[in-house]
């Protein structure tokens, strides 16, 4: 049966199908606890948020989220209403008796799922008495002046008491399921096991608390994982408390679960525990989906970019527009751990290539990183106005030249192009041009810095000498702000600027997961990873040419940090050298990984997750087969067999490509006819390099 062409809006056709014993979800209640629900602090926030569609659909109204309460978060996200349970509401009223503040409503995300929210402040005079209370419960003791464990603890309390109460009100039936996220809802969960409650618990790291702080120091981590004292170094950076309570929810939950494979590994060396199953992050690809208008979106939104680059580089507009590429990395200001480091050096060999080759490729490189600023640099904002100008100027003079000619053919003249623009006219223009005229470097930055002199991209920045002057090839913009649609320099959202892109580049040493390359995947921009990271070891595992499909992974475990930077440095300079036509195909193929993104696919783990918590919990109610969870491995995305889609991998018969060659390669390549190849290839294991026997590779087939 023919498969439409986007896989994005298809219900996962071609990957395995999971076959599990349905849960009786009519009588169970679930609910997922997290800091981040409805309050947006960092990734998790994106995983509630996008995984809340599927799990509704599951579960109706049995499905609940626990969080803090923020006036400012409930006003613009939350719609208040009365809980359809009448054991919810029993418990509720319970707390509020007692002088704790819980407010319910449906929270505005796709999906509209109801939310239980705890206002921290309002039981903060019972912090001492909760104190004692996970004392005893723990032998963990939480110092006064850590203000965010010391919340956590209310936020936990509240949780452990909202759980006794309902438990109580329900008397086993349904049954609860409490599914606890980070180590800042722990200690509900440990509450909630000390008091043994009749709850099915499951705990899930998204990253260990003492694997970033030792990241965040430039250690040699992942080498050194099993020589490292954990109570020492958790004590010296005075964090001892957080990681006994992560340890501890570890510990105390019925099944522990974490992001990645190597999010895996560290686990069990920094927490001391295996996790029981691997929940991958996921996105609502229907979300992303552009219904195959993801390419006119692309050409959109650049045009977007190059208005900002057109003012932001006045004066110095000596490159093409049309041959210029944009190049970004986003995410918190991680400087070590996001890889913004390694980047900054590759992007100075990539300079120094492009160069010497003479290359007429310009790339212009973002970096979208939040970091304290006094406000928009001046001479950035001079430039967008300069633009503006420079647009009207054009614009009064086109309407004018256009009026004359108008007029002069009406007549059934040709007019004399010497006449037809006056005096007046050829002033403004050369007023026009001589405003352009600048006597300093492009900014690197768009802001004022507030500590300017100390930060780490600017300091590298001027180490390496990448100050936009004329001759670099690599032009920097340092944008410390997160994007906005309402930004008087860069009026876009960051989906809108994603698209608008070329690649994306994330080179983190640590990342258990990577939210910033799948969204580039899911809108088809190809990106750059690493093995360190959660998402680069899933691709590495699911598709047996990732670069093919526009997936790039930077080998950080095995090699040296200069082999990785040059290793790097490569991918940057491949995707140079690419034609526009060969960087069309492959978006074509990245934006066909997106159903491996999708929760629809990825939700398996946590549905198998939750029935492993209630078969450990209630082991007379629930039964689980032993040989879970369910497999990835078994299929994989084969390598394609048409057009390269990067000269470095591409081999001629010739030393010098024909134009002939370069044609009958693009006419070689159908994307109907690869997709439909990769769907039904899909499910069969692909071994990398692999030619059946008795077939000679192809000319434009990939090379090792």
């Amino acid at each position: 049966m023919p498969l439409a062409r986007s896989l994005s809006v298809t219900s996962l056709n071609g990957l395995p199908q999971w076959e599990d014993e349905d849960l009786p979800v009519e009588d169970l209640l679930l609910f997922e606890v997290a800091w981040e629900v409805t309050n947006k602090v960092g990734g998790i926030y994106t995983v509630i948020q996008t995984k809340a569609k599927i799990t509704l659909d599951e579960w109706g109204e049995n499905y609940f989220l626990i969080g803090p309460y923020f006036e400012h978060n409930v006003k613009t996200q939350v719609e208040v209403c009365e809980p359809p349970n009448t054991a919810v509401n029993k418990a509720m009223d319970i707390m509020r008796e007692n002088g704790c503040q819980v407010h319910f409503g449906r929270w505005l995300i796709e999906g509209n799922p109801y939310v239980v929210l705890f206002d921290i402040g309002s039981a903060a005079w019972n912090l001492d008495r909760w104190k004692g209370e996970f004392w005893e419960a723990s032998h963990i003791g939480i110092p006064y002046h850590d203000r965010e464990a010391n919340d956590a603890l209310i936020f936990g309390s509240l949780t452990a008491w909202f759980l006794k109460e309902l438990s109580d009100q329900l008397d086993d039936k349904p049954n609860i399921i409490a599914h606890f996220h980070e180590w800042q809802a722990g200690p509900g969960l440990i509450l909630c096991r000390s008091r043994k409650l009749p709850v099915a618990t499951i705990f899930t790291t998204h990253a260990t608390l003492l694997g970033r702080y030792l990241c965040a120091a430039s250690i040699d981590f992942y080498n050194h994982l099993d020589r490292f004292d954990i109570d020492k170094e958790a004590g010296e950076r005075q964090i001892y408390h957080r990681y006994c309570m992560e340890r501890a929810s570890v510990h105390c939950s019925h099944v522990f679960s974490t992001v990645s494979q190597i999010t895996s590994i560290e686990a069990e060396h920094m927490l001391k525990k295996k996790p029981d199953v691997i929940t991958p992050n996921g996105l609502n690809i229907k979300k992303f989906s552009a219904m195959h208008e993801f390419q006119n979106l692309h050409a959109t939104c650049k045009a977007r970019i190059q208005e900002f680059v057109r003012g932001h580089f006045y004066g110095h507009l000596d490159f093409s527009l049309e041959k210029t590429l944009f190049f970004f990395i986003a995410g918190r200001y991680e400087f070590s751990n996001k890889g913004a480091d390694m980047f900054l050096e590759a992007l100075s060999r990539l300079n120094f290539l492009l160069r010497v080759h003479k290359s007429d490729v310009t790339v212009i490189v973002f970096f979208i990183m939040p970091a304290s600023t006094n406000n928009f640099n001046v001479e950035t904002l001079k430039g967008q106005a300069i633009r503006k100008q420079l647009w009207d100027t054009a614009h009064s003079v086109k309407e004018k030249f256009g009026k004359k000619l108008y007029d002069a053919l009406l007549r059934g003249e040709i007019p004399d192009m010497n006449k037809i623009l006056d005096r007046d006219d050829m002033t403004i223009m050369k007023r026009a041009i001589y405003s352009t005229q600048r006597h300093s470097l492009p900014p690197v930055t768009t802001h004022n810095m507030i500590d300017d002199s100390n930060d780490p991209i600017l300091n590298t920045i001027r180490r390496i000498g990448l100050f936009n002057s004329r001759t670099d090839r690599v032009k920097v913009i340092l944008h410390p702000e997160f994007l906005s649609s309402t930004s008087p320099l860069l009026p876009m959202d960051y989906e809108e600027f994603v698209r608008g892109c070329h690649l994306g580049v994330f080179p983190s040493y640590y990342e258990p997961w990577g939210y910033t390359p799948a969204e580039c995947t899911v809108m088809g921009i190809p990106s750059v990873t690493t093995n360190l990271s959660g998402f680069g070891c899933f691709m590495q595992e699911h598709v047996a040419d990732p670069a093919a499909y526009g997936i790039y992974i930077v080998d950080r475990r095995h090699r040296s940090p200069d082999e990785s930077c040059n290793q790097l440095t490569q991918f940057l300079y491949a995707f140079c050298q690419q034609s526009r036509r060969q960087r069309i195909v492959q978006r074509n193929r990245t934006e066909r990984l997106s159903d491996l993104l999708d929760w629809r696919y990825l939700g398996r783990f946590y549905m198998h997750a939750r029935h492993l918590a209630l078969s450990r919990a209630f082991p007379e109610k629930f039964e689980m087969e032993p040989n879970a969870p369910p497999k990835t491995e078994g299929f994989r995305f084969p390598r394609p067999s048409s057009v390269p889609p990067s000269p470095s991998v591409s081999q001629h018969n010739s030393p010098h490509q024909s134009d002939d060659e370069s044609e009958d390669e693009d006419e070689r390549y159908d994307e109907e006819e690869e997709a439909e190849r990769d769907r039904q290839n899909i499910k069969s294991p692909f071994g990398i390099g692999a030619v059946p026997q008795g077939k000679k590779k192809q000319h434009g087939e990939y090379r090792n």
